[in-house]
């Protein structure tokens, strides 16, 4: 008899955090909530323990673990916990005009008490040297020495046009291996995001500034794990609905910022079997309204905010609105309903007036209108009988409207598209022919991280005076798939799933910039 395997996907939200479990063959076993904790990392053992042990399944038969989380986000949003980090970018004697971190905010750079150091090097966009073929060895060193001496814990370097030719990237690495240690972390600008110097150096940044935190967080992980003898593989869902292995999420963390909303994404896609569509992400703060694009969401053609950062690594295209779940509903100065942005959060349980708070929330709308269905003996739906009937009507109006609006701004064509909502704040809309609810629904993120695959991708510029424009392309394919297949993807599965190929007029010669991703499933 064949034995059944497990995945285990768990989303950690604001408000919950979700675990489910599904069988090989993707079919939901259990998806339950439990809140997020303060510190995260309870809240996550918490959904994990109640998730396995109300299945009851064997827990040697889990093949991974997949989580999506908050923690790179919400460091680089509080400025708490974030790493003492050096900034070198190779670019002299040119690239010093505009320096390092010009436009960041100054408590940010306080909190990752940053210095910036400048050495000679960089390539041209096809691969010429700026000022010499190989670094100055003593001038890397000299640099590399005061790093060590100022007790820095993580380092960024970027280069011009690294995404092109990274070698001097990579042997500034080696560089640092020798003076800083093997375990020192490094973060190279080229790995991270993709052409243009000042966007790519400040996703480098902020990756090594988070780079601690990741470490804490996949501890914490591993920990939980051991304390319920799970001892499957473990991997971390990234923000273009893919996954990556603990040690990527480490050198990477910055790539599972934006990863939340992505796995809602993907999941309304399976749960809907829908391959384009829109999705409307409602948590207990807030929607993320996204849109799927041939079963991935769609990504962002313009430079992303991080934390008043801008970034140019790959981010889903999102419209976030102040509607969610635990939203307060009140009367403005001129006696119209106003919903939002305010909210109770993860405080629903304590605040609503449904649990015997003091504010009325949109959970409490939903529950008065008949919408919503709670089953927590601390509800009572009693408690909302004084609401007037017109408020509530009005409101429920408002709700929709707010959300269809969102879904009509994140349309690029006037063609029909359905609309799925996911989030376990989804209760608070009605289901209509419009707004669809697909089951577990309210477990979206966590089944997108289970089912997720893993990807590679290259963006790069080939020169076309040697080759053709066919050939160019081909060879960015051959790279996307090998990388796929590294990160864990089946070979016999994996294909690619976006091609963008643009000649850069604005540069000498003749030159192609090519974007190429693969996906397939994970080798079980």
């Amino acid at each position: 008899m064949t034995k059944i395997h497990y995945k285990v996907g768990v989303d950690v939200g604001g408000t919950n955090t979700d675990t489910v479990i599904l069988d090989q063959n993707n079919n939901t076993i259990i998806a339950v909530k439990s809140p997020t904790t303060e510190d995260v990392q309870t809240g996550i053992l918490n959904s994990l323990t109640k998730a396995i042990e109300t299945s009851n399944i064997d827990k040697k038969l889990i093949s991974f673990v997949s989580l999506g989380t908050t923690h790179a986000t919400n460091a680089i949003i509080q400025r708490k916990g974030l790493s003492k980090t050096a900034v070198v970018r190779i670019s002299l004697p040119a690239g010093k005009g505009v320096p390092p971190m010009s436009e960041w905010e100054d408590d940010l750079i306080k909190s990752i008490d940053a210095k910036v150091y400048m050495v000679h090097g960089g390539f041209e966009f096809d691969g010429k040297p700026l000022y010499l073929e190989d670094l100055d060895r003593e001038e890397c060193a000299k640099v590399l020495e005061e790093i060590k001496t100022q007790n820095f814990e993580s380092l960024a370097v970027s280069s011009i046009f690294s995404p092109a030719k990274n070698d001097h990237e990579v042997k500034f690495a080696q560089h640092a291996k020798e003076i800083l240690g093997d375990d020192f972390p490094v973060t190279l600008s080229s790995e991270i995001g993709s052409l243009g110097l000042l966007e790519r150096e400040n996703s480098a940044i902020l990756n090594a500034s988070v780079v601690g935190v990741a470490r804490k967080a996949v501890q914490g992980l591993i920990t939980s794990l051991e304390k319920m003898n799970v001892t499957s593989k473990i991997f971390f869902a990234q923000n273009d609905g893919t996954l990556m292995s603990v040690e990527q999420a480490i050198n990477y963390p910055i790539l599972t910022i934006g990863s939340g909303p992505t796995n809602s994404i993907r999941g309304a896609a399976y749960l809907s079997d829908e391959d384009n569509c829109i999705v409307a992400d409602i948590g207990g703060t807030s929607t993320d309204v996204g849109i799927l694009v041939n079963s991935f969401p769609r990504q962002s053609a313009l430079a992303v905010e991080v934390g008043g950062v801008l970034t140019n690594f790959r981010m889903p295209d999102l419209i976030s609105i102040g509607l969610g779940g635990g939203s307060i509903v009140k009367m403005d100065e001129d006696d119209n309903i106003q919903i939002g942005p305010e909210s109770v959060g993860y405080q629903l349980k304590e605040k609503a007036l449904a649990f015997g708070g003091d504010t009325l929330t949109v959970t409490d709308i939903a529950l008065a209108a008949g919408i919503a269905q709670i089953d927590d003996e601390d509800c009572d739906v009693e408690r909302l009988s004084n609401l007037d009937t017109d408020l509530i009507k009005e409101a429920i109006s408002k709700i929709e409207r707010i959300v269809l609006d969102a879904c009509d701004k994140i349309k690029t064509s006037p063609d029909p598209l359905p609309i799925i909502l996911v989030g376990g704040g989804n209760i608070v809309v009605p289901a209509s022919e419009v707004l669809l609810k697909p089951e577990n629904s309210g477990c979206a993120n966590a089944i997108g991280a289970a089912i997720a695959d893993a990807s590679g991708e290259i963006d790069q510029l080939w020169s076309l005076d040697n080759k053709t424009r066919d050939e160019a392309i081909e060879e960015a394919k051959s790279v996307a798939m090998e990388r796929a297949i590294e990160m864990g993807a089946d070979s016999s599965d994996t294909k690619i799933v976006d091609i963008e190929a643009v000649p850069l007029s604005y540069l000498p010669g003749n030159v192609l910039r090519v974007q190429a991703k693969a996906a397939g499933s994970l080798k079980l």
